[in-house]
């Protein structure tokens, strides 16, 4: 038999592979719309911390990866057999192969959503929760942008799949192209023919929605973006001028109460005690693993005491799990924690926005003002700190020293009392720390209440109010900076301080 190339070339012009392929467009499209929604609902599920939940969607999971597309299909086609009402959707093979389809896809597409949520670094949920994020604003702020444009080349990847799942269709009688072509063989027997207009059509959904798809790809990719360039037109509010130096009242603005915290067997806070004045800069300095980051990350509540307690400007913030006196509200303890800024040794800014974008973010979230005077804020916290030139680039596009001032800016936008700093130079290359430094040595001369965990010596002693030695988990020092220098020369304090030379 010879292949009838005329007959062939016709059938890309025949009205019921079009009317077939448009079929099967909208039962792949809404077959990967609703994959995507249900999946990253079960991803969320798998990784709760609620078991029963957690319990059912792996198992959802594990039972429709498990059970083939077919079985499933003929199963969800054949239901109303069983439930009569049901026949009102499951009639029509279209829905019933949406139905199949999504059930089956939605475990697929679950673990790339799962795939995508591991690679989000705990730095940006901590970020979110020190702005005052909660759950949902979250995930729909910080998490889910981020996940989708990691999870996005895998999921165009599981389109072009159920493109050619829905071929599978065909055995409940929905006219998509490969049934069309099925007919159309079975009535004149030229089998190579159709099925080359066959592969023709699914080839051309293929291109054309995964071209599409891909854009979609390349403009989620803020990497590829360019730097938005400056405009000195551009109105920007001046920074404020600096407030005068504040005296000490004697007004306790944060207390801690013998904090304990244990991560396992190994206690890293051993019943710590603490007051911070209002106005006051307090430096927290020790060797590495004596527990300074552990106690800055209880005193804005990144993370939960064992036992003690913590009042912010009088009123209850956080309380042990052990022995506890009082139940905080959720309510006000994300208040506290608004109240108290926190300013990370990573930076830890959401990459997905730009830097104006970083810093009115949770302003915007807590209905702080409108719009415009948001985006006037911004302006204002960047000028602060020397960064209203780059508004409009992406974090990627900063240097480390930069990066932080963005994050100290963040920070200031929310209005704290208290402002904490978690070795904010750290991850700094030398030449970048002078920046970081001279923004908050400023902080310092507007009376912000501050404390900071830091290894420049030097500077949390000439910045400092009183200075805070801690050791294994206790407080072996606590004393103004010229006291510390004083510290007999056989004392742990001045061992520590011996190689040091303080200005």
């Amino acid at each position: 038999m010879i292949f009838d190339w005329h007959y062939a070339l016709s059938l890309l012009a025949d009205k019921a592979f079009w009317g077939a392929s448009w079929r099967v467009v909208e039962l792949s499209i809404a077959t990967w719309v609703m994959g995507i929604v249900a999946g990253f609902l079960l991803a969320l599920g798998k990784q709760s911390r609620i078991a029963p939940l957690r319990v059912a969607c792996s198992a959802y999971i594990w039972l429709f990866r498990s059970l083939p597309l077919l079985v499933l299909l003929i199963f969800v086609y054949n239901l109303p057999q069983v439930f009569p009402t049901s026949s009102v959707v499951l009639a029509d093979p279209f829905w019933a192969g949406l139905i199949a389809l999504s059930i089956s896809e939605a475990a697929y597409i679950a673990e790339i959503h799962r795939g995508g949520l591991l690679s989000i670094g705990r730095g940006q949920f901590e970020a979110g929760r020190a702005l005052g994020l909660r759950y949902l604003g979250l995930q729909r702020l910080v998490v889910v942008p981020q996940a989708f444009r990691v999870a996005l080349p895998s999921l165009v990847n599981e389109y072009i799949t159920i493109v050619k799942l829905t071929s599978l269709v065909s055995v409940i009688s929905l006219a998509e192209i490969l049934l069309v072509g099925e007919r159309l063989y079975t009535q004149n027997f030229k089998v190579l023919e159709t099925m080359l207009a066959v592969s023709f059509y699914y080839v051309l959904i293929v291109t054309v929605v995964g071209y599409a798809l891909k854009l979609l790809e390349q403009r989620l990719d803020v990497a590829r973006r360019e730097p938005a360039a400056f405009n000195p037109a551009e109105p920007v509010a001046p920074a404020s001028a600096p407030a005068p130096q504040v005296e000490k009242t004697g007004r306790v603005a944060l207390e801690a109460v013998g904090l304990r915290k244990r991560y396992g067997a190994h206690e890293v806070l051993k019943g710590v005690d603490l007051k911070v004045q209002a106005g006051e800069v307090i430096s927290v300095i020790g060797p590495s693993g004596s527990g300074k980051t552990s106690l800055i990350r209880t005193l804005n509540g990144l993370e939960a005491l064992d036992d003690g307690e913590i009042v912010l400007h009088g009123k209850p913030f956080q309380w042990g799990a052990i022995k506890a006196r009082r139940v905080v509200s959720h309510r006000e303890h994300m208040r506290g924690i608004v109240d108290i800024g926190m300013v990370f040794q990573s930076f830890n800014l959401f990459p997905h926005r730009s830097v104006l974008d970083n810093v009115t973010l949770a302003p915007r979230y807590h209905d702080r003002g409108s719009k415009a005077a948001l985006r006037a804020l911004g302006m204002e916290m960047l000028a602060k700190v020397g960064m209203a030139s780059h508004a409009h680039k992406y974090p990627h596009q900063l240097s480390g020293g930069q990066q932080q001032r963005v994050a100290i800016a963040r920070a200031l936008a929310m209005k704290p009392s208290i402002v904490l700093f978690d070795e904010p130079t750290s991850a700094l290359d030398p030449e970048l720390v002078a920046e970081v430094l001279k923004v908050i040595e400023q902080l310092a001369r507007e009376g912000m209440t501050l404390v900071i965990v830091t290894h420049e010596i030097n500077f949390a002693f000439r910045i400092s109010d009183r200075i805070i030695f801690l050791e294994n988990g206790s407080i072996v020092a606590d004393a103004a900076p010229r006291v510390m220098t004083a510290f007999d020369k056989d004392s742990r304090v001045a061992h520590f301080l011996k190689d040091l030379q303080i200005a």
